[in-house]
């Protein structure tokens, strides 16, 4: 009997904009709001930051906002180096950038204000996930799907599946793993760097990646 192939099922989420009500005009304000806001909001500022067209120097909100209204330079890239994918939960994570901002006081402990407008304000989503009706049973249907579903379908299983599942893996890889066995293949999509490139970045190497190991299956069964 055929063993089943069991389909990767494209998801994507969008997500909706929530005020908390809370802002910040200065570092002390910032980092007591980071320590003091809700996770769904920490979570927002910080993994689901590739969702938003933001520049590339920066992987989240705090370090955007240090670097470019707080012009904190030094502070924005040790904001900047912390991966949210390595914490095992987001109070962890919150506890991280505190540490950082508390550290960065000891040494400049009087930063000034942001002019008015540079506020920084806090805010959280609400993150609906739904399925786009796109499944793919092979290495050549899942290739046409990754050219063709939603950024945000990308995002969902490249990025968000990190929270998910852990340890830096994603829903792309942990499929072609599991199902197919292309531990390679696995091995090269967790090798992409989540923060040196845009959603359309990521799906450009996926593409790579994905139509390299089809040529090699057909060159196995010419």
């Amino acid at each position: 009997m055929e063993e089943t192939i069991r389909p990767f099922e494209f998801r994507q989420c969008i997500s909706i904009l929530k005020a908390t009500g809370r802002m910040a005009k200065n570092l002390r304000e910032f980092r007591q709001g980071i320590a003091e806001v809700n996770e769904e909001s920490v979570y927002h500022h910080t993994c689901q930051y590739f969702m938003k067209e933001h520049a590339r120097e920066y992987t989240n909100d705090f370090a955007h906002w240090a670097g470019e209204s707080l012009e904190e330079r030094a502070l924005s890239e040790h904001l900047s180096n912390v991966d949210p994918y390595d914490f095992e939960s987001i109070s962890d994570l919150r506890n991280e950038f505190v540490r950082v901002i508390d550290s960065y006081l000891v040494f400049f402990p009087e930063p000034r204000e942001v002019l008015p407008g540079d506020e920084f304000y806090f805010n959280q989503t609400i993150t609906f996930v739904f399925p786009t009706g796109v499944r793919a049973q092979n290495l050549a249907e899942f290739l046409m799907a990754i050219k063709h579903v939603d950024v945000a379908s990308i995002y969902y299983h490249f990025y968000e599946a990190r929270t998910r599942l852990g340890s830096g893996i994603d829903d792309f890889s942990a499929w072609l793993e599991n199902v197919f066995g292309k531990n390679d293949l696995a091995g090269r999509i967790r090798s992409i760097d989540p923060f040196m490139h845009t959603i359309e970045g990521i799906r450009e190497h996926l593409i790579e990646y994905v139509e390299a190991e089809v040529r090699r299956d057909m060159e196995v069964m010419t």
